[in-house]
């Protein structure tokens, strides 16, 4: 059994969330609040919760602000963001802060209950639609300089094998190591294997480390040009 907590100000999305939660994970239930100070109470009350579905766009708190203060507050509390809002950068800004994964509210239902249930199981989940885009602009002020760009690339991805960039780019994707063994046909074990030496060499302090660096070097691009030299 699940205790989840959705702080949106939507009634309908929080109506279509109680039919996901209710009819996909028996036995669970979801707590609702239509703000971040609707839901201070419930957290403190409920310290057992598993997850906190926090919306960027509430009334009392806009943006990213909201999972900075939840986070800040809470540390032991998961935190996934969902929101209309679906720009690359957003998520990768997001998983930073601490969340563990970023749904769009745009999510079917059946990819809905995946999400929840990865992040449940103590995976990050990342919406892959949103993260095949390439990003728009530089993420960081370290990369903001093509010198800078080609360091970070040059220096950190060049140390990673052909087969580690493929897993590197299914985990920047959202993928469970069971998902990319399925997606490059190699047992789990050797994604297990694979993952510690991208951390090692990336220098990357956890999974969620490791895809915010590939996002900030702009990581498909660089397989592109590795593949052409």
């Amino acid at each position: 059994m699940y205790s989840l907590l959705v702080a949106d100000d939507h009634p309908l999305f929080r109506d279509a969330l109680q039919v996901v939660v209710s009819s996909g994970l028996p036995n669970s239930q979801l707590l609702e609040a239509d703000s971040l100070a609707a839901a201070i109470p419930l957290i403190t009350e409920h310290d057992g919760l598993d997850l906190l579905l926090l919306d960027l766009s509430l009334p009392d708190a806009e943006g990213l602000d909201g999972l900075t203060r939840v986070r800040e507050t809470y540390p032991w509390l998961p935190v996934a963001i969902i929101s209309a809002h679906q720009e690359r950068q957003l998520v990768l800004d997001a998983i930073s802060l601490g969340a563990v994964g970023y749904i769009p509210k745009s999510t079917p239902r059946e990819a809905l209950l995946n999400a929840l249930t990865q992040m449940l199981e103590g995976q990050l989940y990342l919406p892959a639609e949103v993260m095949r885009r390439p990003p728009t602009t530089s993420p960081s002020p370290q990369a903001n300089t093509p010198e800078a760009a080609e360091r970070l690339a040059g220096e950190q991805l060049a140390q990673l094998t052909d087969k580690q960039l493929s897993v590197l780019h299914c985990m920047t994707q959202g993928m469970s190591n069971k998902q990319i063994a399925r997606e490059l046909s190699i047992a789990e074990t050797t994604v297990k294997t694979h993952v510690s030496a991208i951390l090692r060499k990336l220098g990357a302090t956890s999974r969620v480390h490791a895809i915010v660096m590939a996002g900030e070097a702009n990581l498909p691009l660089y397989m592109a040009s590795r593949t052409v030299r």
